[in-house]
């Protein structure tokens, strides 16, 4: 939905909210993309009703350019624009057990970095880990497509690097089903990532910008 524009829609889960069980849980799933997701979609429509000059404006370009609006809506649009653009990747990159794998390119572009796609769980788990409070480690493609990790607070986003993974690291996330053990639910989240899809997304962005490696 990155190049949608106001009003803006919940986008229905990818799967039954049963689909994901036991790594998540059905109620966790349904609490957060139908609450605390949505709650984002409406929020940012509520700013933008009174600004029609605005409301042309792209979901990325309102994360890229917030600082552009009125003062107004300047913080609250970064904030519910941010949980929306992150909170769409988050959904659409996981599936149903069993566990998949990264195919090449992708494979190849996270051996270069991280040595093997088990130093990306290890280096991703940990990097997770390290956030303080609420908020995102995302893996990320530059322009040549080298890959990493990056972590924002709240609901800032990475671009204008390109996010393949967002892993939510807010409690309402996980603490429904895991309580306080972050870890555990990383381990879990690991375990349904969509890597078919995201090998195929990598292959798509490598072959349309020429001047990546």
């Amino acid at each position: 939905m990155e190049e949608m524009h106001y009003p803006f829609v919940l986008p229905p889960l990818p799967y039954p909210y049963d689909a994901l069980e036991p790594e998540l849980d059905a109620k966790l799933l349904c609490f957060h993309h139908d609450k605390h997701f949505a709650a984002y979609v409406d929020n940012l429509n509520k700013l933008l009703e009174p600004y029609p000059a605005y409301q042309d404006w792209s979901l990325i370009q309102l994360c890229e350019h917030w600082m552009d609006l009125p003062a107004q809506i300047r913080q609250g649009v970064r904030n519910n624009a941010g949980g929306v653009f992150n909170h769409d990747i988050y959904f659409r990159t996981l599936h149903a057990l069993p566990p998949s794998s990264p195919q090449p390119p992708l494979g190849d572009a996270i051996r270069l970095v991280f040595g093997s796609t088990d130093g990306l769980r290890i280096a991703l788990k940990s990097t997770a880990l390290s956030v303080f409070g609420s908020g995102w480690t995302c893996l990320c493609a530059d322009p040549n497509g080298i890959l990493s990790l990056q972590n924002v607070a709240n609901q800032d986003t990475v671009l204008p690097l390109v996010p393949l993974l967002c892993c939510d690291v807010w409690e309402h996330a996980y603490y429904l089903q895991y309580q306080n053990r972050r870890a555990d639910y990383l381990d879990a989240w690991w375990r349904i990532i969509d890597w078919p899809l995201l090998s195929e997304q990598y292959a798509q962005l490598v072959q349309n910008r020429p001047s990546m490696a």
